[in-house]
């Protein structure tokens, strides 16, 4: 498993009728591949994970499986209340064809360290799959420190983290400390270009899923040098990108896929889409956003 890259936390796609919508779900992953992302997170805080059930988690997974034809791995998440919830889970994902997983703190409980620690180590040794670790203490409420990751990084296949701590020297603290043993990946949209400027290794991208070029461009353009021409598709992409950090994130990037063509704005009831001002307000972002869309280098060849 190579953790570098973009990796979009792709929405489910729902019809009207709330089933799951694999048409438009296997579309916007073919627009994924096209732009060059590097690897697929179903299940996520985007995907409505919360809401879906595991039977419905072993469809996106196969269907994503299908779509990408291995040309990169489908990494898919775990967020249970139980170890052994997440274990059985671990296990079902490696039976169907996962190539790693990104796992979140116990839900609902809020663990302490010795808890959280004792939870990661017990899905890592159910599992030979590759873990990134999702640190979110801001909207999950349990911080992974580092002394927390020095016990968890005693299991080989927890191989990286998504760090969305909205705090940068964190992720600096993490990379003096642990060097290239853990792979840090940005899960914070607006603040992905300065996390690759100090050195992360890949970006877990949300508007990527309504914007994947520009996304994946601006990643290129950081490794290859370009800073100047990666600040600029940056500086368009903020008002965007800020979409990301607030409670209905989930419905603006859908409302965003549904304005590029590559999704629908339907989401899973108690979520509710987007009325009165704040729609208007919304879409007013993302219809600006379009009005002055950057034109992009040939970044796939960098």
């Amino acid at each position: 498993m190579i953790w570098k890259g973009v990796f979009p936390a792709v929405t489910t796609k729902f019809t009207k009728e709330d089933n799951l919508d694999l048409e438009t779900f296997r579309l916007n992953i073919a627009a994924q591949l096209a732009a060059g992302v590097s690897g697929v997170i179903l299940g996520g805080t985007l995907g409505e994970a919360s809401s879906l059930t595991n039977d419905e988690k072993l469809v996106l997974l196969e269907n994503a499986i299908a779509e990408t034809s291995a040309k990169v791995p489908v990494i898919i998440n775990i967020a249970e209340q139980t170890t052994k919830a997440a274990v059985d889970l671990a296990a079902s994902l490696a039976d169907n064809g996962a190539s790693g997983i990104m796992l979140l703190p116990p839900m609902r409980y809020a663990a302490d360290a010795r808890e959280t620690v004792t939870y990661f180590k017990e899905v890592a040794k159910s599992t030979t799959l590759p873990i990134m670790i999702y640190n979110n203490p801001v909207d999950y409420k349990i911080p992974v420190t580092i002394d927390m990751f020095e016990e968890i990084l005693e299991m080989p296949n927890i191989e990286a983290v998504k760090e969305s701590s909205r705090d940068i020297t964190y992720m600096t603290r993490l990379r003096i400390k642990f060097g290239d043993r853990l792979n840090i990946l940005s899960g914070v949209d607006n603040l992905a270009l300065e996390s690759l400027m100090m050195g992360a290794d890949g970006w877990v991208a949300g508007l990527v899923c309504a914007f994947p070029k520009e996304t994946v461009a601006i990643y290129k353009l950081v490794q290859a040098g370009r800073h100047a021409e990666a600040l600029a598709i940056y500086q368009w992409f903020i008002p965007l990108l800020e979409l990301d950090i607030h409670p209905k994130l989930v419905q603006y990037i859908k409302m965003a896929e549904s304005m590029t063509g590559i999704g629908t704005e339907y989401v899973r009831a108690p979520r509710l889409t987007l009325v009165g001002e704040e729609r208007e307000r919304v879409i007013k972002i993302i219809a600006t956003a379009l009005e002055s869309r950057p034109v992009l280098p040939d970044y796939l060849s960098l």
